[in-house]
């Protein structure tokens, strides 16, 4: 069967230090564990029969007396009309495996983070449960065996494909959604007579990662009663002893970031450690300390844990199945860039995104042209609401800011800052063309990479290693040395320099995601996307 891979935005599953910049590749046992991950409850030992077939004016009656699944018909009418009718869920009058699979998953869809249940859910238990305990008859049950497969065609839409096109496009979602034909995925599954040859899932991987954290932390609520935690200046640092202390390793315990002594109030050197693995899992600065920040982000409940689980769980089901040279992606409250070479992490850093009244949109895009030494025409925007009130107040703002009017449009000039060191978009830019006016470039603002929080710019992104970058989108053509790229960097004369092969580049937004050492990470909505789409998923709780 075709190998589903599913490499798009695989940034996801690193979450490579604040102070990093390089890391190789995917480390082995994040490999191992991912691939331990793939549920491979859809798949199973099955014999591919043919020869057992029905009558099709079944399928009539059948969505005329159950109309709730008429949204599915289309699909399940040309499934059996591809393989001549012919029962697929049974084998010499028993059920084959997987439709004991596929039942386990469908009563048990909230796993899914899905709050919808599949229709006539106890038509379905009734009908497979008499089944099992009448299986010494061998004959088919054409009424469990159309409901099996109309209630495949209903989970796979649920738990794979996620809400429609339209509503992602309205919630600020540009990327390419992906495509997948349910119904052949569903003949490779039953085409599958080796039990150890596991069928991967049509969804990028990291969707199976967060469901086995939306298990543990629906398991927590369940147990625990997260009390707030009340920041004291008390016991704070190494040595000291306070109550606080010790509600947080309980705490941080029960997170899995704290693996020592829990029947002591001593900020030791563990606690020390674990204090610093959440905090740089949940993106706050690294100090190892307790402050006001890191006491308010332990004090969030876990139910708002588990909803934003749910809203990154459904963010991966619509990522694009696809394979590519070259992969640039970002995801924008991380504030990182990733390189990918194939399936491989090349290295990764720092960015500066848009602030939450200019915001990076999520879209994707192809990297054409790397631009050395550019000039920065700005916006009409930033024209009209920053640079004329300048002038006005300052008779030489342009000339101290190395800019030019070129000409009029629109009633405001047109404006441009000439390329050097002082130029806004620093030595060189990365066009992928786009409607948002959205590239990547360089910066004279370095310190802004320091914030552990780099939402600062007007849309555009920032990235901290621009000549790294230039340097592995120019590495397969010969003419452009380090040297003649460090050279045309500093030359004060704009060049244009176009790639011979296209670099997609995918701007993302993930708030929850499972990074280095399989650990769970957590980011700020910076631009506030996520409760809108909550509260269309968990509609129904």
């Amino acid at each position: 069967m075709k190998n589903w891979r599913i490499i798009i935005l695989a940034f996801l599953l690193l979450n490579v230090s604040l102070s990093s910049c390089g890391q190789p590749h995917l480390p082995e046992t994040q490999q191992d564990f991912a691939k331990k991950n793939w549920d491979a409850s859809i798949s199973g030992s099955f014999v591919a029969q043919n020869e057992l077939t029905f009558d099709s004016l079944v399928l009539k009656s059948f969505f005329k007396s159950h109309p709730q699944l008429k949204q599915v018909e289309d699909d399940v009418v040309l499934f059996y009309r591809s393989r001549n009718f012919a029962y697929a869920w049974f084998d010499d009058g028993k059920l084959i495996e997987q439709a004991g699979n596929l039942y386990n998953r469908v009563i048990n869809l909230q796993n899914e983070g899905v709050s919808k249940k599949i229709p006539y859910q106890a038509s379905l238990d009734s009908l497979f449960n008499l089944f099992e305990v009448e299986e010494h008859q061998k004959k088919p049950n054409i009424l469990l065996e159309l409901m099996l497969t109309a209630d495949y065609f209903v989970f796979s839409k649920l738990s794979w494909e996620g809400v429609d096109q339209s509503v992602s496009e309205s919630l600020k979602w540009h990327l390419p959604r992906k495509k997948v034909n349910y119904e052949h995925y569903l003949d490779s599954i039953l085409e599958n007579t080796n039990a150890k040859n596991t069928i991967k899932e049509p969804v990028y991987r990291q969707y199976d990662l967060l469901k086995t954290y939306l298990k543990k932390y629906k398991d927590l609520e369940r147990k625990e009663i997260w009390t707030a935690l009340q920041y004291t200046k008390n016991g704070s640092q190494l040595g000291d002893t306070s109550l606080l202390i010790a509600q947080i390793k309980k705490r941080l315990f029960l997170l899995n970031d704290f693996k020592g002594d829990t029947s002591n109030a001593i900020f030791d050197l563990s606690f020390y450690n674990a204090l610093k693995v959440f905090q740089q899992r949940n993106g706050l600065t690294v100090d190892g300390l307790i402050g006001n920040e890191t006491i308010k982000i332990l004090n969030i409940p876990l139910k708002s844990r588990i909803r934003q689980i749910i809203v990154n769980m459904e963010r991966n089901r619509w990522l694009p199945i696809a394979e590519y040279e070259d992969v640039l992606a970002v995801n924008i409250p991380d504030f990182k860039l990733h390189v990918f070479h194939k399936d491989s992490l090349l290295w990764s850093c720092k960015v500066v995104v848009g602030q939450s009244i200019h915001p990076t949109t999520v879209f994707f895009g192809e990297v054409q042209n790397v631009v050395f030494s550019p000039y920065w025409n700005v916006p009409e925007s930033i024209v009209r609401n920053e640079i004329l009130p300048q002038i006005r107040k300052h008779a030489n703002y342009l000339a101290t800011h190395d800019m030019e009017i070129t000409g009029y449009s629109n009633g405001l000039p047109n404006v441009r800052q000439k390329p050097g060191p002082n130029n806004a978009l620093g030595l060189v830019k990365f066009l992928f063309p786009n409607i948002y006016n959205t590239y990547l470039h360089d910066t004279p603002a370095k310190s802004l990479f320091g914030e552990t929080s780099r939402a600062f710019s007007h849309g555009c992104i920032r990235v901290e290693e621009p000549v790294k970058l230039a340097n592995f989108l120019l590495r397969n053509q010969t003419a452009w040395t380090p040297e003649k790229i460090n050279s045309a960097m500093h030359s004060g004369h704009e060049k244009y320099v176009k790639l011979n092969t296209k670099v997609p580049v995918f701007i993302a937004y993930f708030t929850a995601f499972v990074g280095q050492n399989n650990q769970l990470n957590f980011r700020k909505d910076i631009y506030n996307l996520d409760e809108h789409l909550a509260d269309m998923l968990l509609e129904e709780e």
